[in-house]
C-alpha cells in the first residue's frame, strides 16, 4: 500500500473513529442521564476519560500499523546496505510491497543487479588480460629464443661461411618481423578494446582496392608455395564504405590465420569479391586447410579462443586475430561469418556497405531493365 493511501486511512481513523465512538458514548450518556438523572461533574469525567482512552487506543493501532508497514522495510534496506558493504553482492533483497518503499527497495536490488554484473564483467575482464599476457609473452619468448640461439651462433662462429651468416641473418630478421608483428596485433586490440581507434571511412573503388591486394598476397604467398586465386566479379566504379587500412589488416589476419592452420595440405588460398542484391560488397577468403569442427565455429571470433591449443602454442598467434576482424567490419557497419569443415577447409565471408547513392542507381537500373523486358515481350 502506498504511503499516501496510508496516510488518507490513519487521517480516517484519527478523524470517524473517535467521533463514531465518542457519538456513541454521548447517546448512551444522554440515555443514562434520562433514566437517572445522574450528577453532571460525574458524566464528564465519564466522557473525558472514555476519550482518552480511544485516543490512546487509536494511537497505538496507528503506531503499531506504521511501523510494521515503513520502519521494517526500511530495516531491510539498511542491512542489504550492510552486505553490500562488506563487499556481498550475490543476494536477493528481502521485503515485497507495492509503496514507495517498495519501488525504493526494487531499485536498490536493481542497482545491486548492476554492481554484481559489473563485478562479474571486470573479473571476467581481468581473466582475458591475464590470459593475453600470459599468451602474449609465450608468443614472444618464442622467437626472442630462436633470435639468442641464432646470435649466439653467431658471436660462437658456428656460422663460419658468409653463406650460414647471412642464413642466421634471415632467421633473426624473420624472428624480429613476427615479434614487431605480435606486438602490432596487441596494440591494435588495446585500441579496439577502449574504443579509442578512429576510423577513416571513405568511398573507395572495390576493384582498385581489392586488385593491389591481391597483387601484394600474390608475392607473399608465392614464396610461402602456395597457389592464390582472385576473382572480382563487380562491375567497373563499384565503390565501398570503409577504412582503407582496416580494411587490409582484417585481409592480412584472415590469411595469417588460414596459413596457420594448412596444416600438411596443398596450401591454397582464393579471394573471391562480388556484390550482393542488399547492398553490399560479399568478400569471400577461402583456404583449403584443416579446417574447423561444428562445435569450434561459433567461438572462433572470440578473443582468445584457440580451436587446439597445443598445435596454437607451436604455430604461435595470440588469440585475438579474428576477434580483431569481427570488430573492425563490425564498426564499418558489415557482417562476417565463418564455415568449415575438418579436412576440407575454411569459408570466411565478409559484408561491407556501398555507398547509398549506388544503391539507388543500381535499383533504377534494375527497374529499367525489368520495364525493358517487358515493353520487350
Amino acid at each position: 500500500m502506498k504511503i499516501r493511501d496510508r496516510l488518507i486511512i490513519a487521517f480516517f481513523i484519527m478523524t470517524v473513529l473517535p467521533m463514531g465512538i465518542m457519538a456513541c458514548v454521548f447517546y448512551a450518556n444522554m440515555n443514562h442521564e434520562l433514566d437517572a438523572d445522574p450528577n453532571p461533574a460525574v458524566s464528564m469525567g465519564y466522557v473525558l476519560f472514555s476519550l482518552f482512552i480511544i485516543l490512546v487506543f487509536t494511537a497505538i493501532v496507528l503506531v503499531g500499523w506504521i511501523y510494521m508497514g515503513m520502519v521494517n522495510p526500511l530495516k531491510d534496506l539498511r542491512n542489504a546496505t550492510k552486505i553490500i558493504k562488506e563487499g556481498e553482492l550475490d543476494f536477493k533483497v528481502k521485503g515485497a510491497s507495492g509503496d514507495e518503499i517498495g519501488l525504493l527497495r526494487d531499485d536498490f536490488d536493481k542497482m545491486r543487479q548492476r554492481l554484481l554484473q559489473n563485478e562479474l564483467e571486470k573479473e571476467k575482464k581481468d581473466i582475458e588480460h591475464r590470459k593475453i599476457i600470459r599468451n602474449i609473452s609465450h608468443d614472444l619468448k618464442t622467437p626472442i629464443t630462436s633470435i639468442k640461439g641464432y646470435v649466439e651462433g653467431i658471436l660462437d662462429n658456428v656460422a663460419d661461411t658468409p653463406e650460414k651468416r647471412q642464413r642466421y641473418l634471415a632467421i633473426i630478421y624473420k624472428k624480429a618481423v613476427e615479434m614487431d608483428s605480435l606486438i602490432d596485433e596487441l596494440s591494435l586490440y588495446s585500441q579496439l578494446d577502449t574504443n579509442d581507434i578512429v576510423y577513416d571511412i571513405k568511398e573507395i573503388s572495390v576493384r582498385g582496392y581489392f586488385d593491389d591486394c591481391a597483387e601484394d598476397q600474390v608475392l607473399d604467398l608465392g614464396e610461402r608455395g602456395v597457389t592464390f586465386r582472385y576473382e572480382n566479379f563487380c562491375r567497373p566504379g563499384t565503390m565501398m564504405l570503409v577504412d582503407p587500412e582496416k580494411l587490409k589488416r582484417v585481409v592480412d589476419n584472415i590469411i595469417s590465420n588460414s596459413l596457420k592452420y594448412i596444416g600438411k595440405n596443398p596450401g591454397f588460398i582464393r579471394i573471391t569479391v562480388e556484390e550482393t542484391r542488399d547492398g553490399y560488397i560479399q568478400i569471400e577468403i577461402e583456404d583449403h586447410g584443416q579446417g574447423i569442427s561444428k562445435e569450434d565455429i561459433p567461438y572462433i571470433f572470440d578473443r582468445f579462443f584457440r580451436t587446439d591449443e597445443s598445435r596454437s602454442t607451436s604455430t604461435g598467434g595470440s588469440g585475438i586475430g579474428l576477434s580483431i576482424v569481427k570488430k573492425i567490419i563490425e564498426d564499418m557497419g558489415g557482417r562476417v561469418w565463418a564455415t568449415s569443415e575438418l579436412g576440407r577447409g575454411t569459408t570466411m565471408f565478409i559484408m561491407l556497405k556501398k555507398p547509398e547513392y549506388e544503391d539507388a542507381g543500381n535499383a533504377a537500373e534494375e527497374t529499367e531493365d525489368t520495364n525493358g523486358q517487358d515493353s520487350d515481350s
